[in-house]
């Protein structure tokens, strides 16, 4: 059963159990975006899993397809490939940065702060890695790999997508793409780091870091873009 609860600012906060067609996912975000942007709807973050899917951002090469075993899906979003399935947590964030302050880079940068704070609270240590987008770990072996994928499209100074963390996917769907371009890094998630992978445990972690991350894009507006 789908829960809706509203943060003290405002935010619809949504929770959607089961597995959330991606396409139909898409055009419910960019419709809630452009309310937001009218004036006419709360912001919103939004955590589900959608079925097996590859997604292509507008920077997508496509000899990066290895192997298109699952849905093909043009995002809209900046980057390259990603997969998203069941196991993997997804967040839409439709933000107003007219009101929060229109920094783009200070958004993604605590987007990340947000789900590398989250990921410490069921006890794994996360990173940026300068010059490469995203959630890195490091997995089993001591290599650095990649937990969560961020991306982002702002229209009109409101934010859509947002992020996507492995709490316990099948890795091997990540194979039949080349990851947001890293051919040279490994994907991991929580399962495989024995840490714990319930949904509802990483919403709480989400949930309890998220003033943090509301409180840390006072940083935006002092460099417009």
């Amino acid at each position: 059963m789908e829960t809706n609860t509203q943060t003290p600012d405002g935010i619809e906060w949504r929770l959607t159990p089961g597995l959330t067609d991606y396409a139909a996912a898409l055009a419910e975000m960019e419709a809630r975006a452009a309310a937001v942007a009218a004036g006419t709807a709360r912001e919103l973050v939004w955590l589900l899993e959608h079925p097996p899917v590859y997604t292509a951002g507008t920077s997508a090469d496509p000899s990066e397809l290895v192997d298109p075993r699952f849905p093909v899906v043009p995002a809209g979003r900046g980057g390259r490939y990603t997969y998203h399935g069941p196991g993997q947590r997804v967040g839409y964030l439709v933000l107003d940065l007219n009101r929060r302050g229109r920094d783009v880079r200070c958004f993604v940068h605590a987007v990340e702060g947000w789900v590398i704070a989250a990921l410490a609270r069921i006890g794994i240590a996360a990173f940026r890695a300068p010059g490469r987008i995203g959630i890195w770990t490091q997995d089993a072996a001591g290599q650095e790999a990649k937990i969560g994928a961020i991306g982002i499209r702002v229209r009109r100074w409101v934010t859509l997508h947002g992020f996507s963390v492995n709490l316990s996917p099948d890795l091997q769907h990540f194979t039949g793409i080349v990851p947001c371009g890293l051919a040279d890094y490994p994907v991991t998630s929580a399962a495989a780091l024995g840490m714990s992978s319930d949904p509802a445990t990483f919403d709480a972690a989400l949930a309890f870091t998220a003033e943090a991350f509301l409180n840390s894009l006072s940083c935006a507006g002092e460099n417009e873009t």
